[in-house]
């Protein structure tokens, strides 16, 4: 759920370019400052203290002392005038002492200054803090291109968005009765948060008069100052030699312990946010986004953005419309379970199993399984009503559609997003070779087309071979996947056979279930170890790919951990839905897994039962586990290390801490960024979309855990973690490709489910030809009476093997021993012509199934390409106004000529007259 204010997006940006064109040709015709624009503070609330990042003139009006104030916060430096811009820690004991006198040498020469602070709880750790002046964040900006505000924009407001601000009016004042607003902001809390309201362009010294400067210390924002300081840490030399530059290189062989940008304060106060406003951005950010009790409110998507950066920004707008977009699927979700709870008492099928008292079934293991009534299963046939019922096929359809939908809105989203956070026009930098790349090919250079400049180069024989490598790593990680699931296969069927002789009778006579649920938690606890050994794998096959940028590694490494994950948690699931069951032979000819162990069968009442567990436990234990490891873990950690300072300096003595050390003592941001994020909620995609049709609670159980995710990241972010680095992105990457992929094969696996796993088919084949109603065009729950009775075949006992045969000869039922036992297929009888062979029933059955897979996939298919071609990637609203400002900055630059030309006259006519004065 985010921001209404903060639009979202497109991929086509085409059409976007010739804007920025124009805005540069601007930059040469303008003469003067425009008019203000509002400055990073804005969002604070006015008339109280605001951020640290206030120029020491606002913080005099109010009458406190600049340098006393500014050097107890701890986000300055000792004299209380340089802000920290970023932060290095190192130890005094570590032996890279040399590295890090020529690296900290090298810092000052390019103009940043540093200052040292020991820690207070171990004098071993040193802070080091370093501040950008105004001339070296210039000189950067205008190198990395930052974009900056020089002119505010004039907006055109349509006829129909003046109709639809009075139907809001309409509907807040409708509102007013409610004690709470829902999924608002509160705007007194957020007095503005339409502050994109800027043209911007490439920062230029040379231009700088035209740039919107109330205060050059707050121009560039912290956000972007922490961005600058990272980008010039990362091209420092620390050693004599070509590849011997780099901060990240320096934290990896220690020479530094750690290093972030600071936090812009505490997150708390003792005051309320209504009253006295928000100490800083912080603070503003935790009680209007990261506070449990804001959880129904939209996200203020422009203010994570200015504190943590785009990337940031766009996964939490991305989460927030996927959760918004699980509403509707959520509640067909659970309209299809409500309509299958309110025809229970109505189906045909499960009446006739919980009546069939006189219909028993056969031992679904060797020996120790007994026959059983067929009547026994009546729950479960009555459970397995609540989820294949007839609206499933409707779901499924509608899953289907939900997901195009979902993505060909995002990208609309996107594009409104990527205007308002002025990153139509932006481009990545081009990428630097990654220093493992560079000095591995450090020998083989070849000439780079683009810049011409010698470059490291790697040879495509060396580059297939590594690719060859990689590729039979993922080969061999899947085949141990497989194997791990030919593992459960075995412990299910041994374990039948062990539950079915168990003395308690609540086992006994649940053996199949018992044994489903255990070997669930079995599979989700190999699951959880292998994902441990997957990353370590994905990590060594990656770096022995030697990617040259870091966007092709960090895509590459994506790829396998996605696929690794992916197979590792739904090869069980897709063995359960389209296996289990479909090979086990029948009574006196099962096949064996290696010639001993009987395959097992499914329930009496259908192999979607052992689905619908199956899913439901995995995806409840994994979201459980997900969010204590995303939320718990750094909390127990945190909390570890506030309690080992107060054992070091005694319960008694309260240490005020500096900000940097409060931020030290928190937990790093993931090694690999939002990679974990991203995963965990693309992976509940495929939950949510690839089995829908067996669990239509899944998109509910999925809405559910969203809702608190938003909020748990949120909290992890702002109060858990060290503030991450900002970081510019247009788009969430390479999980858009990913999502697709996952909508083609959903569509797929929905089919098969359909057709396969659950029963719709072979009852409708039943009732149009079958059936009491066969002929007549008619399908209600008069025609499947009989359908039980007709889905069973007959088996003769004494044709069982002799390792099949059951201890008990069923003489409990009747009396007598039991001559003739039932199980689900369809087969003739033992007294045919061909005894055991398949009914002319089952091959109507198989066409059926056969042609709605085709048809389904077809009709889905076909849905799916009709509505991405019929959505636009970009909203007409977001056109129209895009046209509009590209026509307003043409007559910007024509009175800008205009004037230049009027200037020209002028000068040229006084220069003449005085000429003529001069003239003798």
């Amino acid at each position: 759920m985010e921001a209404r204010s903060s639009g979202i997006t497109n991929g086509k940006t085409k059409v976007f370019h010739p804007v920025a064109k124009d805005v540069n040709i601007l930059f040469d015709e303008l003469e003067a400052v425009n008019s203000p624009c509002k400055d990073d503070d804005s969002l604070l609330h006015p008339g109280n203290l605001t951020s640290t990042s206030d120029d020491a003139s606002r913080l005099e009006a109010g009458g406190e002392s600049v340098p006393e104030k500014n050097k107890s916060n701890g986000l300055y430096f000792r004299d209380g005038k340089c802000r920290i811009d970023y932060i290095l820690v190192y130890r005094k004991s570590n032996p890279q002492m040399e590295k890090r006198e020529i690296f900290e040498r090298n810092i000052r020469a390019e103009g940043l200054q540093m200052e040292k602070e020991s820690s207070l709880v171990n004098s071993d750790i040193i802070f080091v803090k370093l501040h950008a002046p105004w001339e070296v964040l210039g000189r950067y900006a205008e190198q990395m291109n930052v974009r900056m505000p020089f002119r505010r924009k004039i907006y055109y407001l349509p006829r129909r968005y003046k109709f639809m601000s009075r139907i809001d009016k309409q509907i807040s004042s409708f509102r007013r009765w409610l004690p709470k607003k829902p999924m608002r902001l509160d705007k007194e809390t957020l007095p503005d948060l339409e502050e994109n309201d800027c043209y911007t362009a490439p920062f230029s010294q040379q231009r700088i008069h035209h740039f919107i400067i109330h205060n050059k210390d707050t121009f560039f924002n912290n956000a972007t100052r922490s961005r600058i300081v990272h980008h010039i840490l990362q091209r420092i030399k620390y050693e004599e030699g070509k590849n011997k530059i780099g901060l990240n290189r320096l934290l990896t062989n220690g020479s530094y312990e750690a290093a972030f940008p600071l936090h812009e304060g505490s997150y708390r106060s003792k005051n309320s946010i209504r009253t006295h406003g928000a100490v800083n951005h912080r603070h503003l950010l935790y009680e209007c986004w990261a506070s449990w009790g804001v959880w129904y409110k939209y996200q203020p998507l422009d203010l994570v953005r200015r504190y943590f950066g785009e990337k940031i920004g766009l996964y939490f707008a991305w989460l927030g419309w996927y959760t918004g977009m699980l509403f509707p699927a959520a509640f067909i979700g659970l309209f299809v379970f409500l309509y299958g709870v309110i025809t229970l008492d109505h189906c045909q099928v499960s009446k006739e199993v919980c009546q069939a008292t006189d219909i028993i079934m056969c031992p679904v293991c060797d020996k120790y399984c007994p026959f059983m009534r067929l009547s026994d299963s009546c729950v479960y046939a009555k459970v397995t009503h609540l989820f294949d019922n007839g609206a499933t096929v409707f779901f499924a359809v509608f899953m289907a559609v939900w997901a195009t939908v979902f993505l060909e809105f995002w990208k609309r989203r996107r594009a409104v997003i990527a205007y308002d956070w002025d990153l139509i026009d932006w481009e990545e930098e081009e990428e630097e070779i990654r220093p493992q790349f560079e000095a591995k090919y450090s020998k083989k250079e070849r000439m780079n087309p683009i810049s011409g400049k010698p470059e490291p180069y790697q040879a495509f024989a060396d580059k297939c071979s590594r690719l060859i490598v990689s590729a039979s790593g993922i080969f061999f990680m899947i085949c141990v996947v497989i194997a791990a699931v030919f593992g459960i296969v075995i412990y299910r069927v041994v374990t039948v056979s062990t539950f079915a002789a168990f003395k308690w009778a609540l086992i006994r006579n649940n053996s199949q279930v018992a044994t489903t649920g255990t070997a669930v938690c079995i599979n989700f606890c190999i699951i959880m170890l292998l994902n441990v050994l997957y990353e370590k794998v994905a990590l060594l096959l990656t770096n022995l790919e030697q990617p040259r940028t870091e966007s092709e590694w960090e895509n590459s490494f994506t790829l396998k951990m996605f696929l690794f994950q992916f197979v590792n948690l739904n090869s069980s699931t897709f063995y359960i839905a389209f296996f289990l069951g479909r090979f086990t032979g029948h009574p006196g000819a099962y096949l064996r897994l290696i010639n001993r162990w009987r395959l097992e069968e499914c329930h009496p009442s259908g192999c979607l039962i052992d689905l619908c567990m199956q899913m439901g436990i995995i995806m409840v234990l994994k979201q459980t586990w997900n969010n204590f490891m995303e939320l718990g873990y750094p909390l127990i950690q945190n909390w570890w290390t506030r309690r080992k300072v107060r054992q070091e300096h005694g319960p008694e003595r309260k240490i005020s801490f500096p900000q940097w050390e409060k931020d030290y003592n928190l937990q790093p941001m993931n090694a690999y960024g939002l990679f974990d994020e991203y995963l965990e909620m693309i992976l509940q995609f495929g939950f949510t979309t690839i089995f829908v049709a067996a669990f239509p609670l899944a998109p509910l159980l999925a809405l559910l855990n969203n809702i608190i995710e938003i909020r748990l990241d949120a909290y992890k972010f702002v109060t858990q973690w060290r503030r991450p680095l900002a970081s510019r992105a247009k788009d969430i990457g390479i999980w858009y490709g990913i999502l697709e992929g996952i909508g083609i094969l959903s569509v797929i696996t929905n089919a098969f489910v359909i057709a396969i796993t659950s029963d719709f088919i072979p009852r409708l084949v039943y009732a149009y030809k079958y059936g009491p109603c066969a002929g007549q065009g008619e399908a209600g729950q008069k025609c499947m009476v009989g359908y039980v009775n007709a889905s069973l075949s007959v088996f003769r006992i004494s044709d069982f093997e002799n390792r099949s045969e059951p201890e008990s000869d069923g003489s409990e039922f009747s009396g007598t021993p039991l001559k003739y036992c039932r199980y689900r297929d369809y087969r003739d009888p033992p007294h045919s012509l061909v005894p055991y062979g398949y009914t002319l029933q089952f091959w109507h059955v198989l066409a059926a199934r056969l042609a709605f897979i085709i048809v389904f996939e077809h009709l889905v298919f076909c849905i799916k390409h009709l509505i991405s071609y019929l959505i636009p990637d970009l909203p007409k609203d977001l056109r129209d106004r895009m046209r509009r400002e590209k026509y307003l900055i043409q007559e910007m630059m024509y009175e800008a000529e205009l004037e230049r030309l009027q200037k020209e006259r002028k000068e040229r006519k006084k220069n003449g007259k005085a000429h003529h004065n001069e003239w003798p």
